[in-house]
């Protein structure tokens, strides 16, 4: 499965991800910069801030700052990673920061209950902001 993560909802597509994952599916997501999370710009961005500055530096926890593997840390968060099968579900799931070359031409699905037009909600942030405001 090719999943174009333009315009959804991140959580809400997560969950299908997830799901799909622990069935044994195949999953590669591109465009993971455009997808979308719902809520007010500055509390996220301070969420996100507070989970990059926690722990210790050279101990960890890690916290990544790029757009793909902000996606893909939150599907693991859906995914019971720490025994086998978890972990071989989540190695399942690719992230891509646009297209790849060799998912070019090939088609795309996308899921209609995470799209973004059935948000009745008009404050949201796209997963590129944050990871630019996690760069600074």
């Amino acid at each position: 499965m090719i999943l174009d993560a333009t315009n959804l909802i991140v959580g809400r597509f997560a969950t299908v991800v997830a799901k799909k994952a622990m069935l044994g599916e195949k999953i590669d997501i591109v465009n993971c910069e455009k997808a979308i999370m719902t809520g007010s710009k500055k509390e996220i961005i301070a969420r996100f801030n507070t989970k990059r500055k926690m722990g210790v530096p050279l101990q960890g926890p890690y916290f990544p700052r790029l757009s793909d593997r902000i996606v893909r840390r939150i599907i693991r968060g859906m995914l019971p990673y720490k025994n086998h099968k978890g972990d071989v579900a989540y190695k399942n799931v690719m992230c891509y920061l646009g297209v790849p070359i060799q998912l070019v031409g090939k088609e795309f699905e996308t899921i209609k209950e995470a799209d973004v037009s059935k948000m009745n909600n008009v404050k949201f942030v796209t997963i590129e902001t944050i990871s630019k405001e996690l760069r600074c």
